[in-house]
């Protein structure tokens, strides 16, 4: 059975999900959320998709959850893959995990959004320079966490590299230049050079050159 993801290109969760899920060698295929017209808003999408109004959201037969997070742990669940090879590390991707949705992603995604995605008399240039100043110190911890590490965690490739590459490989600018963290930069290099690795324009449906 092929698992369906609720996701849109532009959305750097819906990337996280979409690329466990390619990593993983599941099939799956991608039905376009049109978030910029409002549907993730209608009475429809939250009754019907998610009660939350966000994407991504996965849908495997009768199992369906939302949330990153989440879609990953079950992607891991049913495949054996992006885990930790033991309690420990386990323990470490959770962490790594929440930090990403509390520290990185819940700040790189708006931020992105309102310098990418908002008419220029509507950003609000205050919270976009407060946000860049968290984020240039989430860059920090990260960076420094990967001095002599090829991955966030263990040997390989987990869902801790998969949740937070989530906003970075965007080309959209918000303050994040990889050049300036060079062992993110190598990092990413790691995970583009993955066998599957795909562009999140190329993974899933849903672009700025779509409203272009």
């Amino acid at each position: 059975m092929t698992i369906k993801l609720y996701c849109f290109g532009e959305s750097g969760h819906s990337y996280k999900a979409a690329l466990a899920l390619e990593l993983s060698g599941l099939a799956w295929e991608p039905i376009k959320v049109d978030f910029f017209g409002g549907e993730t808003r209608s009475a429809e999408y939250r009754a019907e998709v998610n009660e939350m109004g966000e994407a991504p959201v996965l849908v495997d037969g009768d199992f369906k959850t939302s949330q990153s997070g989440a879609i990953q742990a079950y992607i891991t669940e049913k495949t054996g893959k992006f885990g930790g090879k033991n309690r420990d590390e386990n323990y470490d991707i959770f962490r790594w995990v929440l930090w990403d949705n509390n520290k990185f992603s819940a700040v790189s995604g708006p931020t992105r959004f309102m310098m990418n995605f908002l008419p220029e008399d509507k950003q609000p240039k205050e919270v976009i320079a407060f946000n860049q100043g968290r984020l240039k110190g989430a860059y920090d911890i990260l960076n420094k966490h990967l001095e002599g590490r090829d991955w966030i965690v263990g040997d390989g490739i987990t869902n801790a590299d998969l949740t937070c590459c989530g906003y970075l490989f965007y080309d959209e600018p918000f303050g994040f230049v990889r050049a300036d963290w060079p062992n993110i930069d190598r990092w990413l290099t790691n995970i583009s050079q993955t066998p599957g690795w795909k562009h999140p324009y190329d993974l899933m449906p849903g672009s700025p050159a779509d409203r272009a």
